[in-house]
């Protein structure tokens, strides 16, 4: 698969680093945007240089495999999920990552070190093309920091977990099984939008109206090319109650500020820190907020079906897998 970047006009080249990955998650060609002009100058001119990764959750949809295994590490063909959402980022320009973990997740530890010892196996058996698929992606020493979340309380409080790592600036949230098919990475596209608007995006797709109640839907006040203006975001609410059937997916630029708004630890649906309700308080601040209609397809990586697909469409798209895969089918065809 031939993976290609766009540059939003105004970027400088060294903004955004070089993709890795033969079939990574990715996004259509390009972004229409707005022309908002002379608020939030700064926080437009500032880079998104890093990342948040929950990765505490215990994946119980997946058990048994989700037993010793985080489900994070389920792989798509041949990587795991985190190494795809890591990618993702590298490819948006984040340059420092950020890892919030929970009990029995040493799994994603490892995985992001250097594997020395099958290094010089490969090194001894002259497989030198498999090196650099064991090593050649990891992220520099010093980019990687882990904590902890120690209660399972939302993916707010996974976030607020992050505070101090993340400090003041704005920063990415990526949900590893929320996998983006398409040409150019989700965030890449996101940071892109971000660097015209500033303030916080959040990746959106339409969903069918019975649904709204799994994802958080926003409240739209207007529309121009691919970003949608939000006055709030709902979480999970009944159909019927719904403001649209816009919803947020595992993707996101978040101002600094919204740190603040988690504070509290409030709950809210399911008895969570939901982080959509640190949204209403942050766009009442009159800080810009956003939402993309990225290009490309999303799988529910947190769903058997929504996995199992995901395999397939990645496998279809990659010269060593999709004829053979395309044979298969047709069996069951």
């Amino acid at each position: 698969m031939t993976v290609t970047f766009s540059q939003a006009p105004g970027a400088t080249p060294e903004r955004y680093g070089k993709h890795s990955g033969d079939s990574s998650v990715i996004v259509g060609n390009g972004f229409v945007g707005t022309d908002e002009a002379g608020a939030h100058e700064n926080a437009m001119k500032t880079r998104v240089r890093k990342a948040v990764f929950p990765v505490a959750g215990m994946g119980t949809r997946f058990l048994p495999a989700t037993k010793a295994i985080p489900k994070e590490m389920l792989p798509v063909v041949d990587k795991p999920l985190i190494q795809y959402a890591v990618e993702e980022a590298i490819a948006a320009g984040i340059d420092h990552f950020i890892f919030v973990t929970g009990k029995a997740k040493t799994a994603i530890e490892d995985h992001f070190d250097l594997a020395h010892e099958v290094e010089s196996k490969l090194k001894a058996s002259g497989k030198n093309a498999q090196i650099s698929l064991l090593n050649g992606w990891v992220p520099k020493p010093g980019q990687i920091a882990y904590t902890r979340q120690p209660e399972a309380k939302g993916l707010g409080h996974a976030v607020w977990c992050a505070r101090d790592l993340v400090g003041e600036e704005p920063f990415a949230v990526l949900l590893a099984d929320d996998f983006i098919l398409s040409d150019v990475p989700c965030l890449k596209q996101m940071a892109d939008a971000h660097a015209k608007v500033g303030g916080s995006i959040v990746a959106v797709m339409e969903v069918p109206r019975d649904q709204t109640n799994r994802y958080g839907v926003l409240d739209i006040a207007g529309e121009k090319g691919k970003l949608v203006s939000a006055r709030g975001v709902v979480e999970k609410p009944k159909p019927a109650d719904a403001p649209s059937n816009l919803c947020v997916v595992g993707r996101y630029i978040l101002d600094g500020s919204v740190f603040g708004y988690l504070e509290n630890q409030a709950t809210g649906a399911g008895g969570e820190v939901q982080l959509t309700d640190s949204f209403k308080p942050l766009i009442a601040s009159g800080s810009p907020f956003h939402g993309l209609r990225f290009d490309g397809r999303r799988y529910d990586c947190g769903e058997k079906v929504g996995w199992l697909e995901a395999n397939i469409a990645v496998a279809l798209t990659r010269d060593d897998t999709a004829t053979p895969v395309r044979k298969i089918l047709q069996g069951y065809c």
